[in-house]
C-alpha cells in the first residue's frame, strides 16, 4: 500500500477548501497524505493565495508534515496525483447570479442544479472535466476522480459516458447531512439505522430501516420530519416548505430536500421570486456575501482552522462524504456511501449503464451499488423523465447541439416549453458565451438577432 498521497484539487481557492483539509486531518491515521495541490484559474488567483495559505496553518497546527502546493498549472498538478477532487465553479459566482437572475426575471425557477439555471452550470462544466479527464489519462492514469462539482450527477455521468473514465465517483452533501439528522427525529443513532437511497443527484429518496430487528422506520421518521418543532435536516440553502404528509405515505419514501422544487414547484417559485425582488437577492448573491466576509476571515495569519461562517455557506458535511470516500477507496474499507455511479441493475427502472445516485459499498474496486428495487409509479415516472432530460443536456454540452438543448428544455419540468422558455435559454447563451464555445455559431446568430443580457442582470453583476 503507498504511503505519501498525492492529492490534487481542482477549484482548490474555493471557499470550501478549508473544510477538505479539516476532513484530511481528521482521517490523517487512515489517509496518510504527504501533498496537497490546489489548482485554480487565473481569475481565482487572489483568493487561491489566502485559502491556500489558512489550508498550511491547519495542517502545521495538527503537527502533520503535509506540504500544501498552490498553482494555476493544473498539469503539475495532477502530475502523479493519486486522488483527484474536483469543486470548480466555471465562470465563478458571476455565473451563477446570471444562472438565477435571468429565469427570474422571466417569472421562472432560477436555481443553481434544478431548471434552467442548472442546465446551464452543466453546459459550461462539462467540457472542462473531459478536458480533465484526458489530461488525467496522460498525467495520473491510475487515480481515483471523485467529484463534487455541480451538478454532480451530470458531471459524474459525462465522465463516465463521454470520457470514458470508470474511477470516478460523484458526490453529494445531502444524503450524508440526511443520516445525520434523520436517526434525532426518532430518538436513535446513525448505527441503529440502515439508510437505503436510490435516485439521481438532488433528485433522490431513501427508505430507512431498523438495524436490529429489520423494521422499516421511514414512516416513524417522516412523522418526525413533519413536526415542526425538530430539525428536518433540510439543507440551509433549501426553503423549507413542509411536504404533504398523505403524498409521502403513499410515496412511502422521504425524498430530498430538492423535491420540494418539483412536489411544490408553485410554493418555491413564489419563495425564490420574493428573494429575488428583495435587497438580499438571490441565493447566489447571499452566497457571495458570505463568501467575501469569509474570505476576509481567512486572511487572518492567526486564523489556523475552519471558521464557523463556513456552515452558513452551504454544503455543510461536504469534506465528511469526500474524505471518508478516498479513506474507503485507498484502506479498501467497502464502507456504506451514498454516491453517483453506474447502476448495475440497483435501479431496475433505469438502464444499468445509468449514472443514479445510490447506496453503495465504498472500497478499493469504487462504488458497489446496492440493490433497491423498482420505485413507486410516481417516484418511477419523476425519475425516468428527468434521467432522459438529463440525457439531452450531457449530449448538449458536449456536442453544442441548439436541438437536444430545447427538447431537454421541453422536458424540464421547471422550464415549461414555449416562447419564454427559448427566451430564457437564449439570454443564458449569450450571457455565458465566454464559456460555451460549443455554442459558438448559435450564440453569433443570437447576437445578431440583437439577444442581449437583460439590465436587471447587469446591475445585479455590478
Amino acid at each position: 500500500m503507498k504511503k505519501g498521497l498525492k492529492i490534487c484539487t481542482i477549484g482548490g481557492g474555493s471557499s470550501y477548501t478549508p473544510e477538505l483539509m479539516n476532513g484530511f486531518i481528521k482521517r490523517y491515521d487512515r489517509l496518510p497524505v504527504r501533498e496537497i495541490w490546489l489548482v485554480d484559474v487565473e481569475r481565482g488567483r487572489e483568493k487561491l493565495q489566502i485559502v491556500g495559505a489558512l489550508a498550511q496553518r491547519m495542517w502545521d497546527k495538527a503537527g502533520h508534515d503535509v506540504k500544501v502546493h498552490l498553482t494555476l498549472d493544473r498539469r503539475e498538478a495532477l502530475r502523479n496525483a493519486d486522488f483527484v477532487t474536483t469543486q470548480f465553479r466555471v465562470g465563478l459566482l458571476e455565473a451563477r447570479i446570471k444562472d438565477e437572475r435571468i429565469p427570474f426575471s422571466y417569472g421562472m425557477l432560477g436555481q443553481e442544479t434544478n431548471g434552467a439555471g442548472g442546465m446551464f452550470k452543466a453546459l459550461r462544466t462539462i467540457p472542462v472535466i473531459l478536458d480533465i479527464v484526458e489530461e488525467m489519462r496522460e498525467l495520473c492514469p491510475d487515480a481515483w476522480l471523485v467529484n463534487f462539482t455541480n451538478p454532480s450527477g451530470m458531471v459524474t455521468e459525462a465522465v463516465i459516458r463521454y470520457g470514458g473514465w470508470e474511477r470516478c465517483i460523484g458526490l453529494c452533501n445531502v444524503p450524508i447531512g440526511a443520516m445525520l439528522t434523520e436517526p434525532k427525529l426518532i430518538n436513535k443513532s446513525l448505527d441503529e439505522l440502515v439508510f437505503r437511497f436510490a435516485g439521481i443527484d438532488h433528485f433522490h429518496w431513501h427508505r430507512v430501516f431498523d438495524a436490529a430487528t429489520g423494521t422499516e422506520v421511514t414512516m416513524d421518521i417522516i412523522d418526525g420530519m413533519l413536526d415542526p418543532s425538530k430539525d428536518d435536516g433540510t439543507p440551509a440553502n433549501i426553503h423549507n416548505i413542509p411536504f404533504a404528509r398523505e403524498q409521502l405515505e403513499h410515496l412511502g419514501m422521504i425524498p430530498c430536500g430538492y423535491h420540494r422544487y418539483y412536489y411544490l414547484q408553485g410554493d418555491m417559485l413564489d419563495d425564490g421570486l420574493r428573494e429575488f425582488n428583495s435587497e438580499e437577492g438571490t441565493r447566489a448573491q447571499q452566497v457571495k456575501a458570505v463568501e467575501d466576509e469569509l474570505f476576509e476571515l481567512y486572511k487572518d495569519p492567526n486564523l489556523a482552522e475552519m471558521p464557523e461562517l463556513l456552515s452558513k455557506r452551504g454544503g455543510a458535511h461536504y469534506s465528511d462524504v469526500a474524505t471518508e470516500s478516498i479513506a474507503a477507496i485507498y484502506n479498501n474499507a467497502n464502507e456504506h456511501i451514498v454516491c453517483s455511479t453506474l447502476n448495475r441493475g440497483a435501479i431496475p427502472d433505469l438502464p444499468d449503464d445509468a449514472v443514479v445516485q445510490v447506496s453503495s459499498f465504498v472500497g478499493g474496486a469504487g462504488a458497489q451499488p446496492v440493490a433497491f428495487g423498482p420505485l413507486p409509479a410516481s417516484a418511477r415516472g419523476y425519475l425516468q423523465l428527468m434521467w432522459n432530460m438529463q440525457q439531452l443536456v450531457e449530449e448538449a454540452a458536449v456536442t453544442g447541439s441548439y436541438g437536444a438543448l430545447l427538447e431537454a428544455v421541453a422536458l424540464n419540468p421547471q422550464t415549461p416549453a414555449g416562447s419564454v422558455a427559448k427566451q430564457v435559454i437564449d439570454e443564458l447563451l449569450v450571457a455565458h458565451e465566454p464559456y460555451l464555445p460549443q455554442f459558438a455559431t448559435k450564440i453569433a446568430e443570437l447576437k445578431a438577432a440583437g439577444v442581449t443580457i437583460n439590465d436587471d442582470v447587469a446591475r445585479s453583476l455590478s
